[in-house]
């Protein structure tokens, strides 16, 4: 029988805006909450301490007795295999020992990291669109794109918990540089500011109040804009080549999108569809299901819960990450 005392997961999400940070129970519920913005210019002793902050304001919650294990989703690149990160948007953190730095500050609980998309991943297989699929890849399309992957119903991170991220697939072989050192990939091309950025290159103007943001260019789009709709169709191509790729390599059932840029709606999601049945042809690519994300916001303390859990075994009989 259920009792109002199971173990917790004290989960942090890190990004370059905001360190956020709960307590996670067997159900995904947040019992406490805590953020602080993240000092993303300043060095990384700073950095840490506004983690350090997100911890201790949970660690005085009535719950924290409760907690078993910190569950960590980053911004990337993340190590798993060595505990530490290093976000592109953080320059402060160039292989930051953030697995032993948080260890130290909770008491030596066990501390599992993943990266975003992978926690995002997580999150949506145990209670959002992915729930109940054998194998799927979920997609954070926002300012960047991350990914994660389920395969035979279980989370795959990966030995450095970067595994899905379908960000950096290559899909257009001669395109634009990437900051990652390759060339045309897709978030170069279906990442929100390079949505914004080819639609202004292309022509379009803003309108009177000046938003030159995806979401600006999506408004536009769905007006009837046409060098808008083209700057998202464009978006739409790069993301279902990168879906056909991982459905070729993996035989994923479904693809779940979620991030700002999936606020766009039908204005993505109309062409991605479109476009994925030109690219996914082999017959056990070609039904792929392309879905938004349910979670929101609260998908990456959600998810960072569910991979610490499963990968160090606890809610037994509620185990997320399996289906």
């Amino acid at each position: 029988m259920r009792t109002d005392f199971a173990d917790l997961v004290a989960a942090l999400d890190i990004g370059g805006t905001k360190i956020a940070g709960a307590l996670v129970d067997d159900r995904g519920r947040l019992l406490a909450r805590a953020q602080r913005p993240t000092p993303a210019r300043e060095d990384g002793a700073t950095v840490m301490g506004a983690v350090a902050a997100v911890i201790d304001e949970l660690g005085g919650a009535a719950q924290w007795s409760r907690v078993r294990a910190v569950g960590i989703g980053s911004a990337g690149p993340v190590d798993a295999s060595r505990g530490t990160v290093s976000p592109v948007n953080v320059p402060g953190w160039r292989d930051y020992p953030l697995v032993a730095e948080v260890a130290r500050r909770v008491g030596g609980l066990p501390v599992v990291l993943v990266g975003d998309g992978v926690a995002m991943t997580a999150a949506e297989h145990w209670q959002g669109a992915a729930r109940g699929r054998a194998n799927a890849l979920c997609m954070v399309v926002s300012t960047g794109v991350g990914g994660g992957l389920v395969l035979g119903g279980r989370l795959h991170p990966g030995p450095t918990g970067n595994a899905g991220h379908i960000g950096h697939i290559s899909v257009d072989l001669d395109g634009d540089a990437c900051p990652c050192g390759a060339r045309g990939c897709v978030e170069r091309i279906a990442s929100g500011p390079n949505i914004a950025r080819r639609a202004l290159d292309a022509g379009w103007l803003p309108g009177p109040d000046g938003d030159r943001s995806a979401a600006a260019v999506a408004a536009a789009a769905r007006a009837g804009d046409a060098v808008a709709r083209a700057s998202f169709d464009r978006a739409a191509q790069a993301l279902a080549a990168g879906i056909a790729a991982t459905a070729t390599l993996v035989e994923i059932e479904v693809a779940v999108i979620g991030g700002g840029v999936a606020g766009a709606g039908e204005v993505l999601f109309a062409p991605l569809r479109e476009r994925l049945r030109d690219y996914a042809t082999l017959s056990f690519a070609a039904g792929v299901e392309v879905l938004p994300a349910e979670l929101g916001s609260d998908a990456g303390l959600v998810g960072a819960a569910a991979a610490a859990a499963q990968e160090l075994g606890l809610w037994a009989g509620r185990e997320p990450g399996t289906a």
